[in-house]
């Protein structure tokens, strides 16, 4: 008699079984994934650093191009 089919026992896939996935790592959520989740968190952090530094810049830029504007004396 022939075993049911599951991931451990697919019926006519030659060869050995598969290795067996944690609930985790079934759910997509295995030690993989976490790297994977603080590869993007490194990412994002990055990206989130240069858009502040851009525009602190840009803020900086427009007040100095207003300040000597705004102190010039037309008496």
């Amino acid at each position: 008699m022939t075993d049911s089919k599951n991931i451990n026992n697919p019926v006519g896939q030659g060869g050995g079984h598969r290795k067996k996935l944690s609930r985790a790592e079934r759910q997509n959520n295995g030690p993989h994934r976490n790297l994977d989740r603080r590869g993007a968190a490194d990412r994002k952090a990055e990206l989130v650093r240069k858009m502040r530094e851009k525009a602190e810049a840009a803020d900086a830029a427009k007040a100095a191009a207003e300040q000597p504007a705004t102190e010039t004396d037309h008496s």
